[in-house]
């Protein structure tokens, strides 16, 4: 019986042996199929030979047989058109091929793909999935995320489970297919930037399901249909930047389930319904610039969830409603640029999280309540062009975390309360256009983080307190029209903006203030110095001496006076030489420190900044001396005794122990102190210790950029011709470092952060932690480096250096000076036709006007060509730095002799006038 059982358990064992060969000797066909199927698309060519097996490729998934389930290469630099091998893989279920430079259109053998789940092609160059995706019926998510898409395709219709539908910024020229709404289980719409037209369809009811819907930022027209109330389980309405007219529909307030309401920047009329008050669930409210009028309804104090509520930039009038304070988790309350009267309510001190409050531009009158002083968290206060009146409440210096105070254009009296100066963490402070008098409060010095103070337009007298010179960050400082007497002082400090007018200011004007415009002292007639309408200053003269005898006495006099005066000087000449010496001596570096890094000491061109000036300008690196940060290490500015302002780069304890960073460091202090031009940055000097590692250089008053284009108010003032001439300046930097410095650098971070702007708006490129010397001998492969939205689309995926890295990084850093914004959208779509019919004109910058200067017109034109140019996807085709530097710089015949309006992109964009040196 025994051997009868063990006979029985050893066939059973051979059947099992025999099954699973069976079953191996059959998936291995289909793994090796689905491999050769990966292969064939080429995206993988440089893994096959390190790893056999292809479920453990990048970005591949496989189920337990080996049958690849996921495929996710998101921003993998793929370009080209997607291969059609992917259709033949039956089980996939999820793609992402998004963020990439694929182009063309969908492979029609997607059709094949009936078991996926989720497609995501977003930030592509794909103008059609025509019926590729008609048999994807089990498809749940499809995003198609900025590609130049113009028609959407009927054959979404019969993605019956589809459930998340997102095709930003794509040109939907032809509208939404009646299809769509047939999506019954659709959960998400997003078709914000789509270039729609007309009214909101009224079936968009059917998508009962939807909880988010987005369709902003297009051209809708007509009033916002009832229908959508039918939404039920939406959570999100997004419909701001269209142009929607007539009222809000008061069934809106069956949107129950509603967090995110925005119809800003339409054209809406009539009041806000009272039925908003049932949209319990609200936090963001957002109503601001329509022409919205009526009261703000008692009904929206029920909405105890609202975190922001904006209504700006409408006609709403009457007071504000008491109910506004059962609103406790209120953080920003944005009410500017309406008609709102009447006293601010004393409930609105019920707000203890209210960070922000904009009152400004209304009809509020009666005097600033004190109880402000009791919205603990408050940051942002704005009560300017009201008709406040009375004297400023001491109880406004309680809000201890205030950084922006505007009471400007009211009818405030008295004097500035002292208790103002107790809000040290001010930034911007503008009480300008009111009726107060008195002196400036000489504790205005402790407000040391101050960067904007506006006192124009009062009666205030008595002199200009020294003690303004405390706010070492203040780069404009506004007094004029006031009564302000005695002497211009000295600031210690690099001003920007200053504006002194009409004060009965006397005295000279110091030369530190050379630099300003000669309207920022107008209207002070005993005011003198080297600017233009001025007189000059009178200088001392010796007394005169009459008759022989007393000449003789003098002449005499002179030279007993003069003879030990020579004999001194030259003993003291003498002695600071040797004690000069002595110090050289005892400053030079030891050679083996050096190489270990353990020098403490400041290494300079002119021997002129000593470690100790450094912490003691900047109080050993105190965060009220600091500027900003950047990729590594924050910057500090620091005024030296000599009177010389340099920013320091400061690398953090933490950071100098990464090698990275480290390494970073040592890199820009290398290349720096090798080169020379006039744009770029200047390395006065270098402190590279354990502890402190720091870099001193040139204090570039206007900052950064990227800066300067974010603030309105700078961007007008960075005009065309300056804009220009920016561009001018990085061109010859970077020219200057490709093809005459040896080995050539390639700086692998040109971006709006990394260029800098001096006073005048001139500009130099900065930060080169990242760059590198070409080694004609090497291969130049590194890690990738840069700034995302700069870097050249070869980089991402050959890690190669070169410099066509950085000539495209120079095109779409042109395209962001010359739009005043970051040129992705415009990336994205530049094959599209539709980008291409646009005008140069439609994509300048809106905030300045257009140019009419004819030189400087055909300067704007060339300088779109060159970018054009420098975004070419083959680097071979762009053209080299010398190039774009030297046609900046030749007075070559226009490319086009017509007005600017009429210079489309198309044409710049097959502008044929450069070839490779």
């Amino acid at each position: 019986m025994a051997s009868h059982f063990f006979t029985c358990i050893a066939i059973l064992f051979l059947l099992s042996i025999n099954v699973e060969s069976n079953e191996v000797s059959d998936l291995e066909p289909l793994q090796a199929a689905e491999k050769k199927t990966l292969m064939e698309t080429g995206w993988w060519s440089n893994h096959s030979k390190k790893d056999a097996d292809h479920c453990r490729w990048p970005g591949v998934r496989c189920d337990a047989v080996g049958s690849v389930t996921e495929i996710d290469l998101s921003g993998h630099g793929l370009n080209g058109s997607i291969p059609p091998q992917i259709g033949a893989l039956s089980k996939l279920n999820y793609l992402n091929l998004s963020m990439n430079g694929l182009r063309g259109e969908l492979p029609p053998s997607f059709r094949n793909l009936t078991q996926l789940l989720v497609l995501d092609i977003s930030h592509n160059e794909i103008d059609s999935i025509s019926l590729a995706i008609e048999n994807m019926k089990n498809l749940v998510s499809l995003n198609l995320t900025r590609n130049l898409i113009a028609d959407m395709p009927s054959a979404i219709g019969f993605l019956t489970n589809l459930t998340h539908l997102i095709m930003d910024s794509n040109p939907l020229l032809h509208g939404i297919p009646h299809q769509v709404w047939n999506l019954e289980k659709l959960m998400t719409l997003q078709l914000s930037h789509c270039l729609l037209s007309g009214p909101i369809p009224s079936n968009i009811a059917k998508l009962e399901s939807l909880v988010t819907l987005d369709l902003s930022s297009n051209m809708l027209v007509g009033p916002l249909p009832s229908s959508v109330s039918n939404l039920t389980n939406l959570t999100v309405l997004n419909l701001q930047r269209n142009q929607l007219n007539g009222s809000i529909p008061k069934e809106i307030g069956r949107l129950t389930n509603l967090v995110t309401l925005d119809l800003s920047n339409n054209m809406l009329l009539g009041p806000i319904p009272s039925s908003l008050g049932r949209l319990i669930k609200l936090v963001s409210l957002n109503f601001r610039f329509n022409q919205i009028n009526g009261f703000i309804p008692q009904e929206i104090g029920n909405m105890k969830n609202l975190s922001f509520l904006r209504l700006g930039s409408n006609k709403i009038q009457g007071p504000l409603p008491p109910s506004l304070g059962n609103l406790s988790n209120l953080k920003q309350l944005r009410l500017y640029r309406n008609q709102i009267n009447g006293p601010i309510p004393s409930e609105i001190t019920n707000l203890n999280n209210l960070v922000l409050l904009d009152l400004g531009v209304n009809n509020f009158s009666g005097q600033i309540p004190p109880f402000l002083g009791l919205l603990p968290s408050l940051t942002s206060l704005y009560l300017d062009s009201n008709l406040f009146e009375g004297f400023i409440p001491s109880d406004i210096g309680k809000l201890k975390n205030l950084t922006t105070l505007y009471l400007s254009n009211n009818k405030l009296t008295g004097p500035i309360p002292l208790s103002l100066c107790h809000l040290t963490n001010l930034i911007t402070l503008s009480l300008s256009s009111n009726l107060l008098r008195g002196p400036i409060p000489l504790e205005i010095g402790i407000l040391e983080g101050l960067i904007f103070l506006d006192l124009s337009q009062n009666g205030l007298s008595g002199p200009i307190p020294t003690q303004i010179g405390k706010c070492l960050n203040l780069l404009e400082l506004n007094l004029a029209n006031n009564h302000l007497s005695g002497r211009v002082p000295n600031f210690p400090f690099y001003l920007e903006k200053l504006n002194l007018s009409f004060n009965s200011l006397m005295g000279p004007i110091p030369s530190v203030l050379f630099h300003l415009p000669p309207e920022s002292f107008t209207g002070n007639k005993d005011l003198c110095g080297a600017i233009t309408g001025f007189p000059p200053c009178p200088s001392s003269s010796s007394p005169t001496v009459k008759g022989k005898r007393n000449s003789k006495v003098m002449h005499n006099l002179k030279i007993i006076i003069v003879v030990p005066t020579l004999f001194l000087v030259s003993t003291l000449a003498l002695v600071m030489l040797a004690i000069f010496r002595h110090r050289a001596k005892s400053f030079k570096p030891d050679p083996s420190a050096t190489k270990n890094g353990d020098i403490f000491s400041v290494w300079n061109y002119d021997g002129r900044i000593a470690y100790e000036d450094i912490i003691k300008s900047t109080e050993d690196f105190d965060i009220k001396y600091c500027i900003g940060t950047g990729g590594y290490g924050s910057v500090y500015k620091a005024c030296l005794p000599s009177g010389r302002v340099v920013a320091l780069k400061k690398l953090h304890r933490f950071e100098a122990e990464k090698p990275a960073f480290s390494k970073s460091f040592g890199n820009e202090v290398k290349l720096l102190t090798e080169i020379r031009h006039r744009n770029i940055v200047k390395l006065h000097g270098f402190c590279l210790h354990k502890q402190c590692m720091f870099l001193i250089y040139e204090y570039m008053e206007r900052g950064s950029l990227f800066c300067v284009l974010s603030n309105d108010d700078e961007a007008v003032e960075l005009d065309w011709i300056k804009r220009v001439n920016v561009i001018k300046c990085v061109a010859h930097a970077l020219a200057y470092l490709h093809h005459d410095c040896s080995p050539p650098i390639v700086h692998r971070d040109i971006s709006s952060n990394n260029v800098l702007l001096d006073s005048n708006l001139e500009a130099v490129v900065s930060d080169f932690g990242n760059a590198r010397l070409l080694d004609p001998d090497s291969s130049n492969h590194s890690i990738l480096a840069g700034t995302y939205g700069y870097i050249a689309p070869e980089f991402a995926y050959t890690i190669v250096v070169s410099e066509k890295c950085d000539v495209y990084s120079f095109g779409v850093l042109t395209l962001e000076i010359l739009m005043g914004k970051h040129p992705g959208e415009l990336l994205t779509s530049l094959s599209s036709a539709s980008s291409q019919n646009m005008m140069l004109s439609d994509i300048l910058d809106p905030r300045l006007s257009p140019p009419t200067n004819k030189r400087i017109t055909l300067d704007i034109i060339l300088a779109s060509s060159l970018a054009f140019a420098c975004l070419s996807l083959n680097p071979k085709s762009r053209p080299t730095m010398k190039i774009v530097s030297q046609e900046f710089l030749a007075h070559r015949r226009p490319l086009f002799s017509k007005p600017i309006r009429e210079v489309s992109l198309s044409e710049l964009l097959n502008c044929k006038m450069y070839m490779e040196d």
